[in-house]
């Protein structure tokens, strides 16, 4: 699903360059949960938003199904993105001036090819738990509800591939643990592939596979172990 090679990324400023990312090279088969973890100023994030699209990779190879994302313009980017991937942010980034059920409903309606959308919207908000919610405004939402609409308009489209970015990061733990389990359940219906930046150890072990970054480059690479 997933095919870096040999990616960087430096931010210059006139002779000053800063380098974020350093030679990464990464697989990630279809279907698989992996985690990435390291300290602030890592690289993770940025890592993330590479393989998103958002930013450009200053060399190297990201493939996404096979297909090179780095040559890819704008346009071509949001229609990758719309038919292949969803992202969760950290701060759920949804549009205040949608309902629930619009946040959710918007994506479906941009890619507009999806037979049936307002069913499909229905089933996503019984699925996170929220059909008494779809029509609230994000601020009338708490912050564990908004997480979980955030994570029904990444499944809108079905997509092969899901990033998120600290997705329980601004959570408690006990919220953080019902958004946890939706979104490996969500995982696990559509067989989605997950790549997931973490600080929260009880994310990371139900991960298929934890990589950490140190400085821009992956110093460890293991599978997590499970109490029995």
């Amino acid at each position: 699903m997933i095919e870096v090679r040999n990616l960087t990324k430096a931010f210059t400023s006139g002779s000053y360059a800063l380098e974020i990312l350093k030679g990464i090279d990464l697989t990630v088969t279809k279907g698989e949960v992996l985690a990435i973890e390291g300290p602030s100023g890592s690289g993770k994030s940025t890592l993330l938003g590479l393989l998103a699209g958002f930013d450009s990779a200053t060399s190297g190879s990201i493939r996404i199904d096979g297909e090179e994302i780095t040559s890819l313009n704008e346009d071509q980017l949001a229609i990758l993105r719309g038919r292949k991937l969803g992202f969760v942010f950290q701060s759920y980034n949804l549009i205040p001036t949608l309902t629930a059920e619009e946040n959710i409903l918007l994506p479906m309606e941009l890619r507009g090819d999806i037979p049936d959308m307002h069913r499909k919207v229905s089933e996503l908000l019984a699925a996170v738990g929220l059909e008494t919610r779809a029509l609230h405004y994000p601020a009338q939402l708490s912050g564990g509800e908004q997480q979980r609409i955030a994570l029904a308009r990444a499944f809108a489209c079905s997509p092969s591939l899901l990033l998120a970015d600290e997705p329980t990061g601004n959570l408690d733990s006990a919220t953080g643990k019902i958004v946890l389990e939706l979104l490996l359940q969500l995982n696990r219906r559509g067989g989605t592939t997950l790549v997931l930046v973490t600080h929260d150890p009880a994310l990371s072990i139900l991960a298929d596979r934890i990589i950490r970054l140190r400085d821009g480059r992956i110093v460890d690479e293991h599978v997590p172990e499970r109490s029995s």
